[in-house]
């Protein structure tokens, strides 16, 4: 059955260095096989300490750890909590977020497999998200070259369009990530706010259509 613009949009709002996040997106990629064809997904991303410049806080690492340990049992998701060993670690999620944006101009209908990648190489895999050669591996497994995601991840032009989008989202209200909105005639409507499981999520969306 394919798409057309009377199909839903819902506008999935998210960060890959989001713990909560990382735990959603499962739920949002069920929905979207389950929907398929009659619902349409847009990936957009919210500024999650983007631009942080100084290491994590032991009081700001005991903080993070505590939030995954939650989503860890939520989710049963895994995690890699050697990451809190690391002591001059700056949780900066701008490189990760403009690399998605890159990912998503490239590879529009693999956003959300990207974004699954992302969160399993940072949360599960223990492996840093804010390096560009990381991120250039991702982009690899997703048929990229290193030199045309390069050419994008640099450029001013998606910085600047990363920019506008942090903006879209603060402007739209979204405070919690994830959360998920229904794109309607009168704009972006709010069914979800944080994390919820797949059960939920259909039931808020179909009160909603």
């Amino acid at each position: 059955m394919s798409q057309t613009s009377n199909t839903p949009t819902i506008i999935y709002v998210t960060n890959p260095m989001c713990a909560w996040c990382y735990g959603f997106t499962a739920v949002v990629r069920r929905l979207a096989a389950l929907w398929r064809g009659r619902l349409q997904v847009q990936v957009r991303l919210g500024n999650l300490q983007a631009y942080a410049t100084e290491p994590l806080q032991r009081e700001e690492r005991e903080r993070i750890a505590t939030n995954w340990h939650w989503v860890q049992q939520r989710t049963h998701l895994p995690f890699d909590f050697r990451f809190f060993l690391q002591k001059r670690y700056v949780f900066a999620t701008e490189p990760a977020c403009r690399a998605l944006l890159c990912m998503r101009l490239l590879k529009p209908v693999l956003t959300l497999e990207v974004l699954r990648a992302m969160h399993s190489a940072f949360f599960a895999d223990g492996q840093d998200i804010t390096d560009t050669a990381v991120l250039v591996r991702i982009a690899g497994i997703f048929g990229v070259s290193e030199n045309l995601f390069l050419a994008l991840f640099e450029s001013e032009e998606v910085m600047q369009q990363l920019d506008e989008e942090f903006e879209f989202i603060a402007n739209l209200g979204a405070t919690n990530f994830p959360s998920v909105y229904l794109q309607t005639r009168h704009g972006a409507q709010l069914i979800s706010k944080g994390f919820c499981q797949l059960d939920e999520l259909e039931q808020r969306l179909l009160a909603h259509l």
